[in-house]
C-alpha cells in the first residue's frame, strides 16, 4: 500500500519533489456499473492502471442496541432514505421489531435509484413517496413543502449534516435514528501493493486505512480527496494532500486526478 520508497526516507526531500509520474491509482470505492465511468474513460485515455477497492463497509446495528435509542418509529409520519443501505436496514429493524408501515407513511428519497429500491420492501404505487433528483439540495427543496411531517432520518453512525442542520434550523419535527454502522474494510491483502495516487471520499476512509495499516508511511504516494472533511482527515493525519478537489476547474475528483495527471505525466 505504500510508496517504493524506503520507509526510512527523508520526508522533507519527498515533499519537495512529488510531481513524479502516474501510473497507477487506487480508488477506495466501488468500481461503478457504468462502462462510460469517467474512471474508465480515464484509464484509457492516459493508460493508467485504475483499481477499485470499498475502504469502508456497511454493518447491520444490533437491534438490541437500536432499542436504547428509545425511538417509536411507528410514532412518525414520513422517511427519509438517503441510500439503499439505509432502507435496507430500516426496514430490517422494522422486521426484527415485528412493525409493519401504516399506508399512509410518507417517503422522502434522496434519487429515483433508492425510491425504485422501496419496492424490494413495499408496494411503491401504493405509497406517497417524493423524490429529489440527484442530491441532498433537491431533496431539501421537496422536504420544505412538508413542514407538518414528523420525520424519521435512519443513517450510520457516521453520517454528513446536511440533512440533519437543515431539519433542526428550519424546526422540523424530527428524530434521527442511527440503524446500521460504517466499519473499516479488511485491506489485509493489500499490504504489499502499491500504488502512485490513493483516491479517498469520506474520513472513514483515512480511519480505515490506519486501522489495517497502523505503521502507513506515505513517502511518494500522493493522496487524493474528495470534500472539505476528507481533505481535513488526511491534514489531521498529518499526511500530504497532493490533489484536492471539487476544484473550481474540476468540480469533480476525476477531473481533479486528470489535471494533476497531465501535469505530473508532462502531458500537455
Amino acid at each position: 500500500m505504500i510508496a517504493r520508497t524506503p520507509i526510512g526516507a527523508d520526508m522533507t526531500e519527498i515533499a519537495t519533489d512529488r510531481m513524479r509520474k502516474v501510473k497507477s491509482i487506487l480508488v477506495t470505492q466501488e468500481a461503478p456499473t457504468d462502462l462510460n465511468s469517467p474512471y474508465y474513460k480515464l484509464a484509457e485515455k492516459y493508460n493508467l492502471k485504475i483499481d477499485f477497492r470499498p475502504f469502508i463497509q456497511v454493518a447491520a446495528l444490533p437491534v438490541k442496541d437500536f432499542r436504547k435509542q428509545k425511538v417509536d418509529i411507528l410514532q412518525h409520519t414520513a422517511v427519509i432514505f438517503t441510500s439503499r443501505h439505509a432502507v435496507d436496514h430500516f426496514f430490517t429493524i422494522c422486521k426484527e421489531l415485528k412493525l409493519e408501515m401504516p399506508p399512509e407513511m410518507k417517503y422522502f428519497c434522496i434519487s429515483d435509484q433508492t425510491s425504485n429500491y422501496l419496492q424490494k420492501y413495499i408496494v411503491i404505487r401504493k405509497r406517497k413517496i417524493f423524490t429529489g433528483l440527484k442530491n441532498t439540495e433537491e431533496l431539501l427543496e421537496i422536504i420544505k413543502k412538508h413542514k407538518n411531517e414528523k420525520f424519521l432520518f435512519p443513517c450510520s453512525d457516521i453520517r454528513k449534516a446536511d440533512i440533519p442542520d437543515f431539519l433542526t434550523a428550519n424546526g422540523f419535527n424530527f428524530t434521527e435514528a442511527v440503524m446500521y454502522q460504517t466499519v473499516a474494510a479488511n485491506l489485509s491483502d493489500l499490504k504489499e501493493v502499491f500504488y502512485d495516487v490513493l483516491a479517498f471520499f469520506s474520513p472513514s476512509g483515512i480511519h480505515s486505512l490506519y486501522a489495517n495499516f497502523p505503521d502507513f508511511k506515505q513517502n511518494n504516494t500522493r493522496i487524493a480527496s474528495f470534500g472539505p472533511a476528507t481533505a481535513k482527515a488526511v491534514r489531521e493525519a498529518n499526511l500530504i494532500l497532493d490533489i484536492e478537489a471539487p476544484l473550481p476547474n474540476a468540480p469533480s475528483m476525476t477531473g481533479a486526478l486528470e489535471l494533476y495527471v497531465k501535469k505530473a505525466n508532462g502531458i500537455k
